[in-house]
């Protein structure tokens, strides 16, 4: 078997998420079923480094997958572009040694989040940023965010319910700016990882900051407490992007 490496991206509008799932649309379903047509009709499953949401959206997220003899990779790629829905993009494939994983090998994630503060919103971008119509003041978003960065117990900004032990993640870049262009707010979380609907909890308690309902402290407050009620909302899954995906050599 030769194991194959890819970058994919994919608007995640019209899906469950990108795990498989009974009764929903997937990303995971749509390429399988694709490679399995590539494949002679052989089944083919996916990995992917990481889990994103209903209406969650991707850029560069990583999977591999196995086939069992060694292939053009561009040949490869364009035949599973061409045949994949019209909202997947498979951007990039190369051969991997069979010991690579998508998931388990070291890797570090940077995702984006865009908030519409426009009122009223820009309904061109109704699935692409979420929206935040209240008065926001940046300088104490960009103060408060400061204090994601380094190695913490993120417990705080993460879904009740989780099924993982370890909370511990490291983030080595947060920060938030104004697009001058489209005046959206864009969030950068950088990290050896992140737990379920985290970087949405950090945006939820981030936005009540900026919008007087929160102290900048507030941050500092969740971390040290781990109590998920003293954190912000969940915001909207439909601003997030899973950016890109580094492996360690």
């Amino acid at each position: 078997m030769t194991r194959y490496k890819a970058i994919i991206s994919y608007d995640g509008s019209d899906f469950s998420g990108f795990q498989r799932q009974p009764h929903a649309r997937s990303v995971q379903e749509e390429i399988e079923k694709t490679l399995q047509k590539l494949n002679s009709g052989i089944a083919v499953t996916i990995h992917g480094a990481g889990r994103t949401d209903s209406g969650v959206h991707a850029y560069g997220q990583v999977i591999h997958f196995d086939l069992p003899q060694e292939r053009d990779v561009e040949k490869l790629r364009f035949g599973l572009d061409t045949q994949c829905p019209d909202d997947i993009d498979i951007v990039k494939i190369e051969i991997v040694s069979e010991d690579f994983h998508a998931r388990y090998n070291k890797h570090s994630k940077t995702y984006e989040f865009l908030v519409d503060t426009g009122r009223p919103k820009n309904p061109m971008m109704r699935h692409y940023a979420t929206h935040y119509p209240y008065p926001i003041d940046l300088p104490r978003m960009q103060e408060a965010i400061k204090d994601l960065v380094g190695t913490h117990d993120f417990t705080g900004f993460t879904a009740s319910g989780t099924s993982v032990q370890d909370k511990i993640r490291t983030i080595t870049r947060a920060s938030v700016e104004r697009d001058p262009h489209t005046d959206f707010l864009i969030f950068t979380f950088s990290g050896n990882g992140f737990l379920y609907k985290q970087v949405r909890n950090m945006v939820g308690t981030l936005l009540k900051i900026g919008n007087g309902r929160m102290p900048v402290s507030q941050i500092k407050t969740v971390l040290e407490s781990q109590d998920r009620n003293l954190a912000g909302p969940t915001a909207a899954g439909n601003g997030l992007y899973l950016k890109e995906i580094i492996y360690e050599e």
